[in-house]
């Protein structure tokens, strides 16, 4: 028995936070129904890459779903929700404010009808402030919850940390601690997600440094955003980069040692700029296989940078079955996506697919 085995989630969602949070749920066993627009469906179908015409981003967001396709604009509308609603544990959407309510979908209506439904709501900034209505994607958020002024700009971060840990993450969260309190109290509850806010969380070292200094550190200067040697990406002499973090003093040391920098630059207090500049020289001067093989088996927190075809093939991926479980898209089978969800709550590994437009209607 999975533990959510038996939970009825209702997806009102559509591209990236909300999908993923109903699929985290739905590999540790609930039963998720994905409401889609008749005709085109959620905008991530129409997203690349695409096998056989058919989306992977999509199939990999919503492995094991079900899918009704439904005009919520129609009158009609409401005599398939209705009961639907009546039974179900969870509802996630993700419009901007409002658009539920002028739906007539809104959380009192249905809390109503079956008071022990966990509403939960993931937009930007929440569903009041003045900016509730702003539209914003993962960058506008980052970058307003200054999370980005803490790096050296100049490329567009490759995760999408705010819809990812910002949204579907909490979502979950909260929707877990809300079914808790459900068992005690029997109700269910209104959840306000918003991924502007939840990201200022990722900014803990400037924060750090912002309320005990009263300024923020320089782009670049944090401890672990670049201010240290003993924190950054070094290039090798073959173009690939080493990705070197020896924090704490005793992996700091064997570091220095093993790459032979010179004993005077190894206390990096003196002049950090002068150590990070030494080290630079010296990772740079030999290729990436060199620095692999020196620091395998050492403890210095230290690697180099894979690519992600390297990435899903470790031995360490493979030997902890985190791609065991597969994905059917358009008869090609591949791995699912990965979720944070510990292998004894979901399923024995197996191929699943991901749902055709209205196939439950």
């Amino acid at each position: 028995m999975q533990p959510l085995s038996g939970l009825k989630v209702l997806d009102f969602s559509t591209l990236l936070p909300g999908p993923l949070a109903t699929l985290i749920l739905s590999e540790a066993g609930a039963d998720v129904l994905k409401i889609e627009r008749p005709a085109t469906g959620d905008d991530m179908r129409s997203f690349p890459p695409f096998v056989a015409g058919e989306s992977a981003l999509f199939a990999l967001l919503n492995r094991g779903k079900r899918s009704l396709a439904l005009d919520l604009k129609n009158a009609d509308a409401w005599a398939t929700i209705e009961p639907l609603v009546r039974t179900a544990d969870v509802l996630v959407e993700q419009f901007r404010p409002g658009v539920m309510a002028r739906l007539g979908l809104d959380c009192d209506r249905l809390t109503a009808i079956n008071p022990r439904l966990i509403y939960c709501s993931i937009t930007g900034y929440g569903q009041d402030g003045p900016k509730a209505d702003t539209v914003g994607h993962d960058l506008t958020y980052l970058a307003e919850a200054g999370v980005l002024a803490q790096a050296k700009l100049g490329a567009v971060p490759p995760v999408l940390a705010a819809d990812i840990a910002g949204g579907a993450y909490p979502a979950v969260m909260n929707i877990l601690l809300a079914l808790r309190q459900r068992d005690t109290s029997g109700r269910g509850c209104r959840l306000d997600i918003a991924m502007a806010e939840q990201s200022l969380t990722f900014a803990v070292g400037g924060l750090a440094e912002l309320w005990s200094t009263g300024k923020s550190p320089t782009p670049g200067g944090w401890l672990l955003t670049g201010g240290s040697p003993r924190y950054q990406l070094y290039a090798t002499s073959d173009g690939r980069w080493v990705a070197a973090a020896p924090l704490e003093e005793k992996f700091w040391q064997r570091f220095c040692t093993l790459i032979e920098l010179p004993a005077a630059l190894c206390n990096d207090r003196l002049s950090p700029e002068a150590t990070r500049a030494a080290v630079a020289r010296l990772i740079a001067a030999a290729p990436a296989a060199r620095w692999r093989a020196l620091f395998a088996g050492e403890d210095v927190s230290a690697a180099v940078v894979m690519s992600l075809e390297e990435a899903v093939a470790d031995p360490q991926i493979v030997a902890r079955g985190v791609l065991a479980h597969r994905l059917a898209v358009a008869g090609r089978e591949m791995p699912a996506l990965p979720v944070p969800v510990t292998p004894g709550f979901r399923q024995t590994p197996g191929t699943a697919t991901a749902p055709k437009l209205g196939e439950k209607t």
